[in-house]
């Protein structure tokens, strides 16, 4: 069972690290449909009092997706590729339309949970009736009593109402479960079509054939890999020297052992070359040969972020 259990684990994190975007994308948006699910059965509960359910239910829309996007922005990459930049060299090094790519790409990224949410929320309907239930105007109503107002209508979404009320409760009910539908879809219509929209642009000005591309994002996709497998195991090595210094000796399994044997460590690398491959990248090109990554540029010895005269100019649009 445990090893049934580990093997699971480990698929799932080989599927989360996928450089698929689209499956990162889709498996966000599920996770994020279970989470409104559960939020909806547990924790929504319309106050039913007037001004209040207007409050509660923007807030049941608009604030998880609110955090939902800076929790997407955190986990973003190129944010902190992009914050380690501007304080290094500011964003000189970038025309605006590679600066507006990138905040695009950052946003983007970060808009699929809030996107989802919203949309799950308004399809469900919930939310909007809580909150515009009281707005209905009584006059659209056929045959509506006259001696009730905005403060029973603002009861409907909890049902405690009057018993010859029953019947409009369920027609606004109806009513405004359509336009939150509609709008649900209209908003899945909209983002789709901004998405279709979004991929021809990209590939319409990427400087870089479909293959090309393609390799380049197996590039990126092995070198962060190989990076942080390799730099575990230096700084796991150079630990264990710095802690037999201190100690006289230092407690390693053989797997541990085998590795201070086989990769020996002298020190650590120097400021400026961390500096030189941190940052946001801007694909470049010298003398015609492709350099694909700030490591890359760096190992060649070429300097410098900007576009060249000689090269082209393409936003870093990593998964």
């Amino acid at each position: 069972m445990a090893a049934l259990i580990a093997e699971n684990f480990r698929f799932l994190s080989l599927f989360f690290k996928s450089k698929d975007v689209m499956i990162f994308n889709g498996l966000v948006a599920l996770g994020t449909v279970g989470s409104e699910e559960l939020f909806s059965v547990v924790a929504f509960n319309c106050p039913c009092s007037p001004a209040r359910n207007y409050i509660y239910g923007l807030a049941a829309i608009g604030v998880p997706a609110l955090a939902l996007f800076l929790i997407g922005v955190i986990w973003n990459n190129h944010t902190w590729n992009l914050v380690a930049e501007c304080h290094k060299h500011g964003i000189k090094n970038f025309s605006a339309a590679a600066t507006f790519l990138l905040f695009g790409s950052i946003m983007g990224r970060a808009a699929v949970a809030p996107v989802t949410w919203s949309v799950i929320s308004l399809l469900r309907g919930e939310a909007y009736i809580c909150a515009l239930s009281e707005f209905v105007r009584p006059s659209s109503l056929d045959k509506f009593p006259a001696e009730y107002g905005a403060e029973v209508l603002a009861r409907f979404p909890c049902k405690d109402v009057p018993a010859n009320l029953t019947k409009f409760r369920d027609e606004v009910t109806r009513r405004l479960r359509y336009e939150s539908q509609l709008f649900g879809w209209l908003l899945i219509g909209i983002v789709a079509v901004l998405v279709f929209l979004t991929k021809c642009l990209k590939h319409c000005c990427s400087p870089l054939s479909y293959r090309q591309e393609a390799y380049w994002a197996q590039y990126r996709s092995n070198e962060d890999k190989l990076f942080r497998r390799t730099a575990e195991v230096h700084s796991r090595i150079l630990a264990a020297k710095n802690v037999k210094q201190f100690f006289g000796f230092v407690a390693l399994d053989k797997e541990e052992k085998e590795l201070v044997q086989e990769f020996p460590v002298e020190g650590v690398q120097p400021s400026p070359q961390w500096n030189a491959i941190t940052g946001v990248y801007i694909y470049r090109e010298n003398k015609g040969f492709p350099l694909y990554s700030r490591l890359h540029k760096w190992a060649k010895g070429v300097e410098g972020n900007g576009p060249s005269p000689e090269g082209h100019e393409m936003l870093f649009l990593a998964s």
